[in-house]
């Protein structure tokens, strides 16, 4: 199954802020990873947010982190942060179950 995927007016704003070599690989890893099995646990590359209803999951990308929820076919990415940022975002942001 082919995931739309759609950005969140944050997310947007969180990737305009990353150097073009960067934006480039972030797209680019949403699309390779996301775009089928977006739910797919891979090593640590693909996680589940355990405790969280929102967001649902998170993709690494190196010293990036992309958090996302899943419905009705559609990836909604959230948040694009650096690794140093992703736990006081996760705090500010994450809705715990």
């Amino acid at each position: 199954m082919r995931f739309g995927i759609d950005f969140a007016d944050a997310a947007r704003d969180d990737l305009d802020r990353f150097r073009a070599f960067d934006r480039i690989a972030i797209l680019d890893a949403i699309e390779r990873h996301l775009r089928h099995e977006p739910t797919r646990e891979a090593r640590s590359r693909i996680k589940a947010l355990r405790g969280l209803s929102h967001p649902q999951y998170r993709l690494r990308i190196g010293d990036i982190r992309v958090f996302y929820d899943v419905r009705d076919g559609v990836v909604e990415i959230v948040a694009v942060v650096n690794k140093a940022e992703a736990g006081d975002w996760l705090e500010r942001e994450g809705i715990h179950n």
